[in-house]
């Protein structure tokens, strides 16, 4: 692109970060900083607002700019993405969202606490669910490095390298500043900008081919270079025995894995009633679900209009793959109209990942400070995560989730900065994979298994979450593959590239071999208040 064109995408980009810093300052100066002002925004918001903020918050870069790319590589096989994001809301409304808004005050380990002994649950939870935030949070700062770099020319690592790093800056200040309200607006302006741009590139590309879906598909596989092997399954997930099982392995992770997400039960929290926690799910599903039917296009669209070896050629994971037809449709390189339409889409997508990146930081330096942090500094069996504590221990606990945010930021910029090569929508795969193992089935036995015990409770998160990590670090995603993250090394010894298919039932059985195991008696009142509370609200914060 042409200097000029560059300078108007990135004068959209400071007009975007510029309102965002404007709603974040202003947010600061009128918030209360009370624990559940910074935690929940004081529990204010309506249904169709927090809808908006879930979809901001799970309409992340992976599914802008990674499932586009996956689809646009690798046609049939790439929608696995677009299916599974969607099919998970329904276990989340089905099964979580109520329940977890009744039991809870802000963080998933609340729910798990309000019957088994604090501390050792706290710690657990509060240590899983910071390794998911980093992992999803490493994923959206790819994304950042790769928008930009393609921007700028395609240039060196430099480009991506202070990309990274800035974005991980900026979401420091939004959660350090606005707290949840904050992160809340600006997920829900992001949401709008995505759903317009995204409506208006799948009209655009629908209109290129007059309405036709057959030509549409039958362009974009004869462009593809693999012919009729495009729309059909295999191409990515077909062959061995090993791509098979780890197509069954990636389709658990995205199923299972929402329900399991720490940023995504947060905003449960953040209404004042369960009733409006689950009318906010149905607007989310709503939101969700168009905007998944539209990644399909554009990813076909891709392919039809760039074709396949060009978005391969600018960025081997195919994360360039939306902003690139963005470029085509409006006129070209070269031509006005397709740098504003790029600019214009690259903006939007750099908005999603501010937004996401901030929620998510949030959620993480809410466990550390509310989880981690409480559970080393109070003593055992304090009733801390069903009984508001005093203003001061509130006020503590504010400053240093503000603390861990930095902290947190930091980790995810280093491991941001290592992984530049990979497919997002494929790193996050791997973070909802290690959610569906060590969070979701500790949350679905607390709240559906009465003799359910602490130690079933810590062996249920550790049995899910060093599988996971483990399987990862010894996978072809590390080392032993040219696109591993060090291809120079071998030290591969699990052959699937997501660890969901063994890790997500180690967590299952390890909760029911640690309860059955277990010395201590389950509280049956403990028990019996925390399922009246979960099913009628009675009680709930």
């Amino acid at each position: 692109m042409s200097g000029d064109h560059q300078t108007l995408a990135l004068l959209l980009f400071s007009a975007f970060v510029a309102a965002t810093l404007a709603i974040t300052t202003w947010v600061s100066r009128t918030r209360r900083g009370s624990a559940e002002e910074f935690y929940a925004g004081g529990r204010l918001f309506s249904p169709l607002e927090n809808g908006l903020a879930i979809a901001g918050d799970y309409m992340s870069a992976a599914s802008f700019l990674g499932i586009s790319g996956l689809i646009a590589l690798f046609g049939y096989d790439g929608m696995l993405y677009s299916v599974g994001f969607l099919v998970a809301w329904l276990v989340v409304l089905l099964l979580v969202a109520e329940l977890v808004r009744n039991c809870g005050r802000y963080t998933l380990a609340d729910v798990i606490a309000a019957r088994m002994r604090e501390r050792p649950v706290r710690i657990a939870a509060g240590t899983s669910s910071v390794t998911v935030s980093v992992l999803y949070l490493v994923a959206q700062m790819v994304g950042a490095g790769s928008l930009v770099a393609l921007l700028l020319g395609g240039t060196g690592q430099a480009a991506r390298t202070w990309t990274v790093i800035g974005v991980g800056a900026l979401m420091v200040v939004y959660v350090t500043l606005g707290g949840m309200r904050a992160t809340t607006w600006i997920q829900i302006v992001k949401a709008v900008l995505l759903m317009a741009g995204t409506i208006a590139l799948t009209v655009l590309v629908l209109l290129r081919f007059h309405g036709d879906i057959d030509q549409l598909l039958t362009t974009a596989a004869e462009r593809s270079g693999h012919g009729r092997d495009f729309l059909a399954p295999g191409l990515k997930y077909g062959g061995d025995w090993t791509a098979r099982l780890d197509f069954i392995s990636l389709g658990l992770a995205l199923v299972l894995g929402t329900a399991g997400l720490p940023h995504i039960l947060s905003r449960f929290y953040t209404v004042p009633t369960a009733r409006a926690t689950r009318r906010s799910v149905v607007w989310a599903i709503g939101l969700i679900g168009g905007f998944y039917l539209m990644t399909i296009v554009l990813g076909f669209g891709a392919a039809a209009i760039v074709g396949t070896d060009e978005v391969r050629a600018s960025n081997a994971a195919g994360n360039t793959a939306v902003p690139l037809l963005a470029l085509d449709l409006g006129g070209g390189a070269g031509s006005t109209g397709g740098a504003v339409l790029f600019a214009v889409v690259a903006a939007i997508a750099f908005a999603t990942i501010l937004a996401v990146v901030a929620g998510i930081t949030l959620a993480s330096s809410a466990s550390v400070a509310h989880d981690l942090y409480a559970s080393l500094r109070r003593r055992r069996g304090q009733g801390q995560g069903l009984e508001p504590g005093s203003e001061g221990k509130e006020y503590s606990e504010v400053a240093v989730a503000r603390v861990a945010a930095a902290g947190i930021g930091a980790v995810a910029i280093g491991l941001g900065l290592l992984a530049r090569d990979l497919n997002v929508a494929f790193l996050v795969g791997l973070a909802f994979a290690v959610a569906a193992s060590a969070n979701l089935p500790v949350l679905l036995y607390s709240l559906f298994w009465r003799n359910f015990t602490t130690r079933g409770a810590v062996w249920s998160v550790y049995g899910g979450l060093i599988p996971a990590v483990l399987l990862v670090l010894l996978s072809p995603v590390v080392s032993g593959e040219p696109e591993s993250l060090f291809p120079g090394l071998d030290f591969q010894l699990f052959p699937l590239q997501n660890p969901g298919l063994v890790s997500i039932p180690l967590g299952f059985l390890a909760g029911w071999l640690g309860t059955v195991t277990s010395p201590e008696q389950p509280d049956a009142a403990k028990h019996a208040e925390t399922e009246v509370r979960a099913l009628t609200g009675a009680g709930a914060v």
